[in-house]
């Protein structure tokens, strides 16, 4: 298994309580901006973007 870092549609949708209860809801939001734009990121960067 490998860790690619990017933020996926289906991990955001799939996981949303466990985002939010670990990294809040603005990290949620970001990652869901980033969904509805088409960018390709990682994870770390909307935790601390």
């Amino acid at each position: 298994m490998t860790i690619q870092g990017v933020v996926t549609s289906r991990d955001v949708l799939r996981h949303p309580v466990l985002i939010i209860s670990s990294f809040g809801l603005a990290t949620y939001v970001r990652c869901c901006k980033v969904i509805l734009r088409r960018q390709h990121t990682t994870f770390l960067h909307c935790v601390f973007s």
